[in-house]
């Protein structure tokens, strides 16, 4: 379909479908990263990772479920083929640590991590950061695994609108978004897809992803 003036569309690539519709429902969305895009954030996130450690020695990537384990395995290949080394990957569900747990419950998944994380740099790797809630919540259930050297974060989206003095050291893009809009980003492990779009929906769809609703 044809874009309008302000560029959304009915989008149907990525196989976009709006939560809570029914079959063949699709919501105006704008593509804002394709494929290509986000292949090459990563690669130049693994890059920046490498020289601001000197290396990837007693580094550890790990994702925050769902979106951002697939993400960190990304990078912590990257990494290995650069410095010729095994750089372990583990992922960690926040449901339990959530400042929000009072007012939905959470959705529950495995944390696996590969062991102590005591001095370890821990690259902490979500795929949209907003207010920096979920980060803090990440953080604390790192603490009950052990006291890491250093953690530092790497998101694919920084879409802004903080609520906590949170930043990235590693961002894929930083793009301007309003508060009613919503950022997805589907990646081919998980959606059959890479591509990020922002979607012009109701409040319900903006809460769908973990650090898009904290």
């Amino acid at each position: 379909m044809r874009a309008t003036s302000k560029g959304w569309r009915p989008f149907l690539l990525c196989r976009a479908v709006r939560l809570g519709a029914g079959p063949g429902v699709t919501v105006p969305e704008k593509e804002v990263l394709n494929e290509e895009d986000i292949r090459r954030a990563i690669v130049r996130i693994a890059h920046e990772v490498v020289e601001r450690n000197h290396g990837g020695e007693r580094l550890l990537f790990i994702g925050i479920m769902t979106r951002g384990l697939p993400l960190a395995q990304r990078l912590a290949g990257h990494v290995s083929r650069l410095e010729g080394l095994e750089v372990p990957t583990g992922s960690l569900d926040i449901g339990l640590y959530r400042d929000d747990i009072a007012l939905r419950p959470p959705s529950l998944h495995k944390t696996d991590l590969p062991g102590d994380l005591t001095d370890t740099t821990v690259i902490l790797v979500d795929d949209v950061l907003y207010t920096g809630r979920s980060i803090r919540a990440a953080m604390d259930a790192l603490m009950d695994f052990g006291r890491p050297k250093q953690i530092q974060l790497a998101v694919l989206v920084d879409r802004g609108h903080r609520e906590l003095p949170i930043r990235a050291d590693y961002v894929g893009k930083n793009i301007p978004t309003a508060v009613e809009e919503g950022v997805r980003v589907r990646v081919q492990e998980v959606d059959g897809a890479d591509c990020v779009v922002i979607v012009d929906g109701s409040d319900d769809e903006r809460r769908h992803r973990t650090e898009g609703a904290a």
